[in-house]
């Protein structure tokens, strides 16, 4: 069960309400359809209509009485909903749903900095690490991400120079991700799974390119909502733990 304050009821209603009573544009109906499809949820049981009928009432009694998980589910299909019929919503009330979502999943804490290790003797890295560091402790994410990504850069370059593949300066970070996988399956008899990880992660470091050259301090860009920032700063860190972990492998025996 979510322990809702009003406040984030007011942030529900700023997202979702469009008058009185009203959720977005859904009938009745589509209302009932839209559980139903989605979440195989019978939205109209009398313990959603316990603080009233009204489709409004009835979503909120489903956040206070749901797990966590579900209540986010929701509120981001909701929010994808939304875009989709209406477009683009106010830039604060989406953070404002998005910072509710990331509470309620417990993100009240600042995101992790293990993953980035000091590989090598190099005052650049310390700095750029230790500039990642403030960020993050300040609980500023988003400003983080551009050097976030200067670091993996740097960093597969070294996974590279240590196996002697060749790479440039000019090539972007998912080529890097990609030689570093392609040498990683030559030297070691990878699981299937760990294959496919490594394979999809290139994918990932793909679209972070576009993340850091539109949505962070790089350029003159407008910033990501901190709770998206966080989640892409928790998945880069992530996937480069497990790499880590795949790396450190190669030395072992």
């Amino acid at each position: 069960m979510v322990d809702l304050k009003h406040s984030d009821i007011r942030i529900i209603d700023e997202a979702f309400q469009s008058e009185p009573g009203y959720c977005l544009n859904f009938s009745d109906r589509t209302f009932t359809e839209y559980f139903e499809d989605e979440f195989h949820i019978n939205i109209d049981e009398p313990r959603y209509r316990a603080g009233g009928t009204s489709k409004m009432n009835r979503l909120r009694t489903f956040f206070r009485i749901s797990d966590a998980a579900l209540s986010t589910r929701v509120m981001r299909s909701l929010s994808e909903y939304r875009e989709g019929i209406l477009g683009p919503y106010n830039p604060e009330t989406k953070k404002r749903l998005f910072g509710l979502i990331a509470r309620i999943e417990g993100g009240v804490g600042v995101a992790r900095t293990d993953a980035l290790e000091r590989f090598t003797a190099d005052q650049t890295l310390d700095e750029l690490i230790g500039s990642i560091e403030r960020d993050i402790n300040a609980d500023k994410p988003a400003a983080a991400l551009d050097r976030l990504h200067t670091y993996c850069s740097k960093k597969f370059g070294h996974l590279l120079d240590k196996r002697g593949v060749n790479w440039s300066r000019d090539e972007p970070l998912h080529s890097r991700v990609g030689k570093y996988v392609k040498a990683v399956n030559q030297e070691q008899a990878l699981q299937d799974m760990t294959q496919q990880i490594l394979k999809n992660s290139i994918g990932v470091f793909d679209k972070f390119n576009h993340v850091r050259n539109n949505q962070t301090l790089a350029h003159d860009n407008d910033l990501l909502h901190q709770a998206e920032a966080r989640f892409i700063f928790d998945s880069v860190s992530a996937v480069l733990r497990f790499i880590k972990n795949v790396d450190t492998a190669r030395f072992e025996d």
